[in-house]
């Protein structure tokens, strides 16, 4: 057994969303197989007996438990799920050197790792185990869904493939060898100059609040959630100033949707139809689908007039009566 690595974890109640007086709440680790330990906020139905469903839930890329991924953890819980809601590695109060990496492998073996957890608890059926993924760790339950037979139902919701943007832009608009090429001569100056010095660089968070006028409109959505009081987090990535500038690098050319069209598993995919986002979501499933066998158990939600932050933290729009009859259906 791989030795836990000591975390500094914080005992006050500090998420960005109240805390509710219908579950019971509690700071939890694991350890993943790279050896990085993980920090998670694990919610339980008061008065819950039994073996209860679980469900583990990340994201959004950038983000940490106390925003958008806890309040989904502790929504579910409310109805009748055990779940915990984790910080990915090199983020948060989880483990991993240096801080603010992130990796389509490891990130993937974050949610293994998450299910891994929960099948040992003796209040978790092992055999009722699903995930939610938000905004890019959309993408990577996908993935999870993809490599592990264990679990059973997987929501993405709001989903980004940090595959595709990384390697081809927003849109695609940098979707040529050349300007991948480019980007990469870019990224590796930097490692040369970074290694040199020891000293690893901030790539920046969303621009400050409010922000300028011309800049995209999904910018100022992400700003508008990020950093303001309603869900500024001290530890989030994007409230402050970003991922390690080669951060992602390695999402350029590691596709994490290759095998999506194999998941035989229930999938549920929310989207808002007005977010910049969408087309992840539209492009993921149709590619889900195609060739599967198994498409009965596959469903693209859209939600007309919700822009991508809407699905963060607006409890009137993020689809919780949806979610809890698709997983009741597949872990029930």
């Amino acid at each position: 057994m791989m030795k836990t690595e000591e975390l500094m974890l914080t005992n006050e109640w500090d998420k960005t969303f109240p805390k509710s007086n219908q579950v019971d709440h509690r700071k939890v680790t694991f350890i993943n197989r790279y050896g990085i330990t993980l920090a998670a906020d694990l919610y339980q139905p008061k008065n819950a007996s039994g073996k209860l469903p679980a469900i583990a839930v990340c994201g959004p890329f950038g983000a940490v438990k106390e925003q958008s991924s806890g309040l989904y953890a502790q929504t579910m819980a409310e109805r009748g799920f055990l779940t915990i809601a984790f910080d990915p590695s090199f983020t948060g109060e989880s483990g991993g050197h240096p801080r603010y990496m992130a990796s389509p492998d490891i990130n993937t073996e974050d949610f293994q790792a998450a299910v891994d957890f929960l099948s040992v608890q003796d209040n978790v059926d092992p055999q009722k185990i699903g995930i939610i993924g938000i905004c890019g760790w959309g993408g990577m339950a996908l993935n999870a869904a993809a490599l592990d037979t264990r679990i059973k139902a997987t929501v993405t919701s709001t989903m980004y493939d940090m595959s595709r943007v990384n390697a081809n832009g927003y849109f695609d608009e940098a979707d040529s060898a050349d300007a991948r090429y480019e980007a990469k001569k870019s990224l590796n100056k930097i490692r040369t100059e970074e290694y040199k010095t020891g000293v690893y660089s901030r790539a920046g968070g969303c621009l400050p609040y409010p922000t300028p006028e011309d800049v995209p409109f999904f910018v100022k959505d992400y700003s508008a959630y990020y950093k303001t009081a309603r869900g500024y987090h001290v530890r989030s990535l994007n409230s402050n100033d970003g991922w390690n500038t080669i951060g992602t690098m390695s999402f350029i050319n590691q596709p994490i949707l290759q095998y999506s069209n194999e998941i035989r598993s229930a999938v549920l995919m929310i989207h808002g139809q007005k977010a910049h986002s969408c087309y992840f979501s539209k492009d993921a499933f149709a590619n889900m689908v195609k060739n599967n066998p198994n498409t009965e158990n596959k469903e693209l939600f859209l939600i007309p007039d919700a822009v991508h932050t809407d699905l963060y933290d607006q409890v009137d729009i993020i689809p919780f009566d949806k979610m809890e009859a698709f997983f009741q259906k597949y872990l029930g």
